[in-house]
């Protein structure tokens, strides 16, 4: 009997131990671009929240209502018998969410914003400074985005460990089943699974919140009125870039368990130096991504 840890390693019943070949695995380009994403995204979700919270509230349409309410998302603290409170309204149900979101802070001297000033950049109420803060990695998330693309066209990589082919789909189910039950590939090359994630962050998600965020600024909207109309209004627009924003937030989360499952070390250890420890008897496909 033998089982396989997280780190690659064959441990037969003997007590004897096989570690798996260290295959290169991530390439420079990859790494890099890897770890400024971490960063840009780090920096843009908090200065987001703050920009978010100089009207925290989201629409669908061309415009916020005023005799009509098309608002999908609205964090507002109101005065109650019992004093004031913080209330979130998703989709018209309406939730207490005083101490998180629309009134945080200690009890006696409360902040009457929608999210707390723990999760903004700066921390205290300050949209100017949010959105430089905000602008700058946004085009540091554009720059690292464009040098992937080149380069993962160049060797490959974009090819052959992101774009989903038919085999990857259909292998999909069966990888799907093995992560929930706790059984994770080693191998040199991306899992069904794997691809299917990284195709949607880097193909879907980052090209949309990039075109989202274009199309709420007025000057890209005299330049290219077209993303206005795609988009279906920049109230639409500022809806879908927060929903994609939530959307990276809960990759990243997933990401990190997955990190922590599969071995925390091996992951740094490609992700810094781009050699992983595969199983023993992997099949030795290429990969550089």
């Amino acid at each position: 009997m033998a089982s396989i840890d997280a780190g690659g390693t064959v441990t037969h019943g003997g007590g004897r131990a096989t570690k798996g070949p260290l295959v290169y695995r991530q390439a420079i380009v990859t790494r890099v671009t890897h770890w400024t994403w971490a960063v840009a995204l780090f920096f843009l979700l908090l200065s987001g929240l703050q920009i978010f919270n100089a009207h925290p509230a989201l629409y669908v349409g061309h415009e916020s209502g005023f005799e009509y309410d098309n608002a999908i998302l609205r964090m507002q603290a109101e005065n109650t018998p019992d004093g004031p409170r913080g209330f979130t309204t998703v989709f018209g149900q309406k939730f207490d969410t005083t101490g998180l979101f629309a009134m945080s802070g200690p009890p006696e001297r409360p902040a009457f914003r929608g999210f707390p000033a723990w999760a903004t950049i700066p921390s205290f109420q300050d949209l100017a400074t949010g959105r430089v803060v905000h602008f700058f990695f946004a085009w540091v998330l554009v720059g690292t985005l464009a040098v992937w693309l080149i380069a993962s066209l160049v060797n490959g990589h974009l090819w052959r460990d992101v774009v989903l082919r038919p085999r990857d789909l259909r292998g999909l189910p069966r990888d799907i089943l093995a992560h929930l039950r706790f059984r994770f590939a080693h191998g040199r090359s991306y899992s069904p699974l794997q691809k299917a994630a990284y195709f949607v962050v880097l193909c879907v998600l980052f090209p949309l919140i990039v075109l989202t965020g274009l199309t709420m600024s007025p000057g890209m909207d005299a330049a290219w009125p077209w993303l206005v109309d795609i988009f279906g209004g920049r109230q639409t627009a500022r809806t879908i870039h927060f929903i994609v924003m939530a959307l990276l937030v809960l990759f990243f989360v997933v990401h990190m368990v997955m990190v922590v499952l599969v071995g925390p070390f091996n992951a740094l250890r490609s992700m810094i130096t781009g050699y992983y420890r595969a199983r023993p008897g992997a099949a030795e496909e290429q990969s550089d991504g």
